[in-house]
């Protein structure tokens, strides 16, 4: 090794032994509802402020229900951005996934210690949402790589969710308290999740914080709720275009145990569900 990779080799070892000795961590921070979605900008503040280094490459334009998708027959570009984050900060035309992959393998100086998908606008709870979601895709494609992985939903009235999307800036006050709880609990929560996976586990934590949540508010280990989700699109217009309409879906054969996600945030709690890729497929 030459003397400029030494070099180079030394900083690297300096600066993560300086992380580690200050009791921080290295995230990379991603999330499906675009770069400018103040949901976004809350989870990195708080990261930040609770001593951790942070590096954030999101959407440019919003990916909601794209799941774990990457932009195979285009290309995708990359900008350089500044939002006010005090962090190294990139803009992706692409998907949540396209975000880590690229920041993986072109962007960031060294792996972090784990990736973090969030918060999204609105929750992603339930068998019916979580594998179409770009929130639970990002996350995934850092379990991918070997990574702890955490996804972070905000759960919304659809009257607040519907707000939100309309507004150019997505600034509802009735949020803010809201966000501000979940954040600070995500901040404390977040460490103690990456240094309870073991790399390579191919697990993403889902949280879901419910509306509103309050410092109080307790967390519960969930299931995913078994919804079914038909008819998302409605009938031809006459245009001959089927167009997108929203819906919570229906649960079937809910249980009594254990807690499923969706029941966890009826009554208030924050929903924990390990999603553990590794055990699909596994005979019973």
């Amino acid at each position: 090794m030459g003397q400029i990779g030494r070099g180079k080799m030394s900083f690297i070892l300096l600066r993560v032994g300086l992380w580690a000795f200050l009791g921080g961590m290295r995230f990379l921070i991603t999330n499906d509802d675009s770069l400018d979605c103040n949901f976004l900008h809350v989870l990195v503040h708080a990261l930040r402020d609770a001593g951790h280094e942070l590096w954030v490459v999101a959407p440019k334009t919003e990916q909601s229900w794209i799941g774990a998708s990457k932009s195979r027959h285009r290309p995708v570009t990359v900008e350089t951005a500044d939002r006010g984050f005090k962090c190294p900060t990139w803009t992706v035309t692409g998907t949540p996934s396209d975000c880590v992959n690229i920041a993986l393998a072109h962007i960031l100086p060294e792996y972090p210690d784990a990736v973090l998908s969030g918060f999204n606008v609105g929750m992603n709870a339930s068998l019916g949402f979580i594998p179409a979601s770009g929130t639970i895709g990002g996350a995934w494609e850092g379990a991918l790589h070997g990574l702890p992985a955490i996804a972070l939903s905000q759960d919304l009235t659809f009257e607040i969710f519907e707000r939100i999307k309309e507004l150019d800036a997505p600034h509802v006050s009735e949020v803010e308290t809201t966000l501000a709880h979940s954040s600070a609990r995500a901040a404390r929560m977040i460490p103690e999740l990456v240094r309870a996976t073991p790399r390579h586990s191919f697990i993403v934590h889902n949280l879901n914080f419910p509306y509103p949540c309050r410092p109080e508010s307790e967390v519960r280990r969930t299931v995913p709720a078994r919804v079914v989700v038909p008819a998302i699109f409605g009938p031809q217009s006459d245009d001959g275009m089927h167009r997108f309409v929203f819906t919570f879906g229906k649960e079937v054969d809910p249980p009594d145990s254990p807690l499923t996600d969706r029941a966890a945030l009826a009554a208030g709690y924050i929903s924990h569900t390990v999603l553990d890729y590794s055990k699909l497929g596994q005979m019973p």
